[in-house]
């Protein structure tokens, strides 16, 4: 079995987003989904979605002549790596810097601050029950 490597391309994650809205599917059916978005031809994304095999990120079943994929991550094992990467390259791991980055950017709107909000406290609930 292949080792997951859940590092997604840009590509990927159109893929795998396409393979979660539909699974299983064959690699015809996400070329049609991604050709208005993307223009990619079946053999690109034939070809990618094989490598995501490899990679871990999708499996295949045969059923005779048709190949079908189905995703082997989640959509909270990617988002969560995808997020973690992205905080080890931009901030050295270090979620407080994070964070206020996030809040000084002026991109969250209040019903999202509380949305935080409340988040937060419903963490610090469920630390003290445990």
């Amino acid at each position: 079995m292949a080792k997951k490597n859940h590092d997604l391309t840009e590509g990927e994650w159109a893929i795998v987003r396409a393979v979660w809205a539909s699974e299983p599917c064959a690699a015809g059916d996400i070329q049609e989904r991604l050709d208005d978005e993307r223009g990619w031809s079946y053999s690109t994304v034939k070809t990618m979605m094989d490598r995501m095999v490899g990679k871990g990120l999708l499996t295949t079943e045969r059923i005779r002549n048709l190949i079908l994929y189905r995703s082997a991550i989640t959509r909270a094992e990617a988002q969560g790596r995808e997020v973690m990467r992205a905080v080890k390259r931009a901030f050295n791991g270090a979620m407080t810097p994070m964070m206020q980055f996030m809040l000084d950017s002026g991109e969250l709107s209040p019903e999202q601050l509380g949305e935080i909000e409340a988040l937060i406290k419903n963490k610090k609930k469920e630390n003290k029950v445990n």
